[in-house]
């Protein structure tokens, strides 16, 4: 993972609700990021709402800063970009989420990224503060995005630069040695031969075949093949009678 002048800050301007704050905080730390700065938050800090919504998130929480002010919040770092989707008459670059994540990804020096009250956004005032803007293609008669989730769009896009772990890969099986799967196929068979399955005889390499390509083909894993020899064990017992 990058070093930590490369992770951005997340910089939450005047933010209303602890619990939208508590969200945030989840959002950044699923992506690997932990610098939260609050600016003047309305209802103060800490937020005993905020807890519940980071839903495991607490070191984000606990180690946020707050600021009275978004100057004083940004002081220490060199690249600013404000989260808008309005025009606000100030001309700067204007960047896709995907594109400030590259800057962010290759540019020395500390990153931080702007967003704004639940309510509003952003203020003509703190957008002037930035040196770039992130905005996204929006439904321009909804335009709309709560606080998590225009957090989770730029943690998620800088995290596509990072070597960040993809957990259901270490949770697969490998697949099934070849003899266990022999194994399941001659089980198949040896139930279905006295059942006339590979009859007429002209049929039988056909048939034999064509059932090894379809057991083989599922990828199946040992638990997989385990699974299905109980199966058929339990299909070559005679019927339970009641």
């Amino acid at each position: 993972m990058s070093s930590t002048a490369n992770r951005p800050v997340i910089v939450l301007v005047r933010p209303q609700l602890g619990e939208n704050i508590g969200k945030a905080a989840r959002a950044m730390l699923n992506f690997g990021l932990t610098d939260l700065r609050l600016v003047a938050p309305r209802d103060g800090w800490p937020n005993p709402d905020a807890g519940p919504s980071a839903a495991g998130a607490d070191g984000v929480l606990a180690e946020a800063q707050v600021f009275p002010t978004l100057a004083e919040a940004v002081a220490d770092c060199e690249h600013i970009y404000a989260t808008t989707v309005r025009k606000r008459g100030v001309t700067k670059p204007v960047l896709t989420p995907e594109q400030a994540a590259r800057d962010i990804a290759t540019q020395p020096g500390r990153h931080a990224i702007l967003f704004g009250p639940e309510r509003s956004g952003l203020e003509t005032e703190d957008v002037a503060v930035a040196r770039a803007i992130i905005t996204v293609p929006i439904n321009p008669e909804f335009a709309s995005l709560n606080l998590a989730q225009a957090v989770i769009l730029c943690a998620y896009e800088w995290s596509k630069h990072q070597s960040l772990a993809q957990p259901t890969v270490e949770e697969e099986l490998p697949p099934a040695p070849q003899e266990e799967l022999d194994g399941l196929i001659e089980h198949f068979t040896q139930l279905l031969e006295p059942r006339g399955y590979f009859l007429p005889a002209g049929r039988a390499v056909a048939n034999a075949l064509n059932l090894r390509n379809i057991l083989t083909k599922p990828r199946w894993n040992h638990l997989e093949v385990r699974t299905m020899r109980g199966v058929l064990t339990t299909l070559a017992r005679k019927p339970y009678r009641d």
